[in-house]
């Protein structure tokens, strides 16, 4: 919200400096954002009157402009704008003088400009005719009859004035930032409130009583119907005859242009000034476009076509609330009128509408049809309906002030539920104890009636009634914070909290963490993504219809088809990364998310979506390949404690290459025996294998979609699987007392039996002797066979409680031989 200074005194008296008034409102609740200060950096700029125009010899689009400064001599200055004219008043920097800026055409320069005299094409200029946004007006509040040329001042002001102080230029503008909860604050009136009740003056009220209305009366010109109470709480509509449509005078001009707003002509310039001052939109129609002389207050009929003073056609669904005639509708509600009423050269007569609408269906409006206007941005937060008469009554008053028509008597007023504010008990021993101060009853009366609340009750109990602006007020606990605010933040007492907590982490983040640092160490670059994901990520990777992956939860109001559901799996966002890194030429990447994947629940479509963690690892380049992330997947779960994991072969996922993909399994059997007091271990699927996820060579085309042209490895873990089984508890085991023995195997099997199966049964079959069990070779050639491979192991076995014989060891050894003959029909090479 800008606020002008020099327009907030005319609210209440504010005798202290911008500075001193800043702090204040700060300390007061009213945050601030910026503070500009306009008219300090224009030096020797006067107020000229071009008195004679000639055309320049060498250029056609350049006059040579003789100019009345004030001075003997006037001055020659060359001018390209083309609504400069003899008689003009113009604002005229001198020879080594100073602007805002920035030039015409040009970019802002830090510092401003300094103007100096030279020559144009050949001819001598001795300063320069200015524009409003060259003296430091932004383009988009200059006024619409000087936006596209030289600033022209009014006729009766004096050639050599100082041009800041002859238009009164010097003014700093505060940009407060309004909270949601605070629309009462987003307007002239509430800020002068805030203002007056924390610097402890009197706030006075704009001039609302019309002191010449015709004998003419509203409700002879319209009538007006509210076919929605429920989104329509009030409509008020007030007449005004023998309009004269022309500029506004200068010091509503300005009013408008510190605030942010163009001003357009007299008529449009009151309805905005009136919304800044009372934070209530208004709108006038031409009365003569009114159908049937009346106004009806319904939605629109679904699929209506209805064209907006912007020049754009709209297409409207059932639920927008529009404004009507007898025959068609003039205006979105609350949002932008209609171009088939808009106010015109000729208008006489027209109908000031001054109306609350709810605010909930004026966003929904808003937003369906792509439209946000300052009215609507208004209404979104809520406004009071009791503003709508006072409102109306400015506007009328403001007509009279500038000679721009006639008020007709009366107002046609459609209130049907008056809105009252509702009163709260508020304790005064409460409100010492919240805020940690010792006021007296008295003295929080003081600061509340300051605020416009009244205070009634005795004793302990106050029961405050608030304005009807001041929404936000609902519970006593509002009524203390406005108690803290007026005391002041800055004399509050600073406490530390009262506690013997100690700051810990929970266990799902110590394992997050240790994951990271984990993968980290072992060369891979953590990543983070976006939740919000496009749908068709499943379909890159190739998931079928049927797939869990595909239980979206979905977004009510998505930014865009690309963001519409929450993810269910990860690899799409991996992948997106990878390809991104392969297009910018990077010859190899390592990379893993930790993130959050979302599923609907399926017994309850409305239910609440359950929320689970995921690890993502994907790889590209630099010799990587299925073992290189196998060994990467095997050394994280070691490190987190999860030991009997099992790669199965998968050929059925479609983000994956068939003949190299496998589900990961662990077998819980360790986490079932540390929890054997919270598991039934009678369930057989209690102590089956879980499978933690997938991983694989990433398919061709699932790559050649993300755009990478090169081997690339992915897996996806269930990382809050990981993180109940996870045992990373460190348990002393003292060196063993007695010697290993180690033996080496090899055996020929057939190509396609996995060697974790096989390890498995080596495991199995040796028993507790067997300490370690470790591949260290896998030969494909002619001496294993056509369709064979060989694969040795070394064995290590040990007793801790004595030395091994050799016979002990041959006996295990050879029960491994034959368990490995008969699962997968080995045969023992010769080592």
């Amino acid at each position: 919200m800008l606020v002008p200074i020099e327009w907030l005194k005319d609210y209440t008296d504010i005798n202290v400096s911008t500075e001193e008034f800043c702090d204040r409102m700060i300390m007061s609740g009213s945050n601030l954002e910026t503070v500009e200060y306009f008219g300090e950096d224009i030096k020797k700029v006067v107020v000229g009157k071009i008195v004679k125009i000639e055309k320049h010899p060498d250029a056609d689009k350049l006059r040579v402009c003789r100019v009345d400064v004030g001075e003997e001599d006037m001055l020659q200055i060359i001018c390209g704008a083309p609504n400069v004219y003899e008689g003009a008043m113009v604002p005229v920097a001198l020879h080594k003088s100073h602007i805002p800026g920035p030039l015409h055409g040009q970019p802002k320069q830090e510092g401003g400009v300094k103007i100096t005299k030279g020559k144009l094409r050949g001819v001598e200029s001795f300063g320069m005719i200015c524009s409003a946004g060259e003296l430091g007006f932004d383009d988009k509040v200059v006024p619409v009859f000087i936006k596209d040329g030289i600033w022209l001042l009014p006729d009766d002001l004096v050639p050599g004035t100082d041009f800041v102080e002859a238009m009164g230029i010097k003014n700093a503008v505060v940009d407060f930032e309004i909270t949601p909860n605070r629309p009462d604050c987003l307007a002239m009136m509430g800020m002068a409130r805030e203002a007056a009740a924390t610097f402890g003056t009197e706030l006075k009220y704009p001039d609302t009583q019309c002191q010449n209305e015709t004998d003419e009366k509203a409700e002879d010109y319209i009538s007006i119907e509210i076919k929605n109470p429920d989104l329509c709480k009030r409509y008020a509509g007030r007449i005004v005859t023998d309009v004269k449509i022309e500029q506004s005078p200068w010091w509503l001009q300005k009013r408008l242009m510190y605030a942010g707003m163009r001003p357009i002509n007299n008529i449009v310039d009151i309805t905005n000034f009136v919304m800044l001052e009372y934070g209530q939109p208004m709108h006038a129609f031409d009365i003569r476009q009114l159908e049937d002389s009346k106004i009806i207050v319904e939605t629109a009929k679904e699929g209506e076509k209805f064209t907006t003073l912007d020049e754009t056609e709209r297409t409207l669904t059932g639920d927008m609330l529009m404004i009507k005639d007898g025959k068609k509708p003039v205006a979105i509600a609350g949002v932008m009128g209609g171009l088939n009423s808009e106010i015109e050269e000729d208008t006489t007569t027209i109908l000031v509408e001054s109306a609350n609408f709810n605010g909930d269906s004026i966003r929904a409006t808003s937003k369906k049809l792509g439209l946000r206007t300052e009215a609507s941005s208004r209404f979104e937060k809520g406004i009071d309906p009791n503003l709508c008469q006072a409102a109306a009554d400015r506007f009328c008053r403001l007509v009279e002030i500038l000679g721009c028509g006639k008020v007709a008597k009366g107002t046609v007023d459609v209130y049907p539920a008056v809105e009252e504010a509702k009163s709260v008990d508020v304790r005064v021993d409460r409100v010492n104890s919240v805020l940690g101060i010792d006021l007296s009853r008295e003295e929080m009366v003081s600061m509340l009636e300051a605020l416009e609340m009244k205070v009634e009750g005795e004793g302990n109990i106050m029961t405050v009634t608030p304005p009807t602006v001041r929404q936000d007020l609902l519970e006593e606990v509002d009524y203390i914070e406005e108690v803290a605010r007026m005391y002041g933040y800055d004399k509050m007492p600073v406490t530390l909290p009262k506690s013997n907590t100690e700051a810990t982490k929970p266990e799902t983040w110590v394992l997050k963490d240790l994951a990271r640092d984990t993968l980290c160490a072992m060369g891979l670059d953590e990543i983070q993504t976006y939740s919000f994901v496009s749908p068709k990520g499943v379909d890159n990777i190739r998931l079928g219809e049927e797939t869990w992956e595909r239980n979206f939860v979905r977004i009510l109001n998505p930014l865009g088809e690309e963001n519409s559901v929450m993810r269910t799996v990860l690899t799409p966002n991996m992948l997106e990364v990878l390809g991104r890194n392969y297009s910018r030429k990077l010859e190899s990447a390592k990379a893993f998310e930790i993130g959050n994947t979302f599923f609907g629940s399926i017994n309850d479509p409305m239910g609440l979506p359950e929320e689970h963690d995921a690890l993502c690892i994907g790889l590209y380049g630099d010799g990587a390949d299925f073992f290189t992330l196998k060994g990467i997947i095997v050394e994280l779960l070691k490190i987190m404690g999860i030991n009997d994991i099992e790669f199965i072969p998968e050929e059925n996922c479609g983000a994956y290459h068939p003949g190299r993909c496998a589900r990961i399994m662990v077998n819980i059997l360790d986490y079932v025996l540390r929890h054997k007091d919270e598991i039934d271990t009678t369930d057989p699927e209690a102590l089956a294998p879980v499978e933690l996820g997938i991983m694989g060579e990433v398919h061709p085309d699932v790559a050649e979609k993300y755009g990478i042209n090169t081997r690339t490895y992915c897996c996806e873990l269930r990382f809050n699987i990981m993180a109940d089984i996870a045992n990373v508890e460190k348990a002393f085991k003292p060196l063993p007392k007695y010697p290993a023995a180690t033996r080496d195997i090899a055996v020929v099997v057939d190509d396609d039996i996995p060697v974790g199966q096989m390890v498995s049964i080596i495991t199995f079959a040796g028993g507790e002797l067997l300490e370690d069990v470790k591949l260290f070779d896998i030969y494909r050639g002619e001496q294993a066979g056509e369709g064979k491979k060989s694969v040795a192991f070394t064995l290590t076995y040990r007793d801790p409680e004595k030395t091994l014989t050799d016979e002990e060891v041959t006996e295990v050894h050879d029960k491994i031989v034959n368990a490995l003959t008969t699962g997968v029909e080995a045969v023992l090479r010769e080592m």
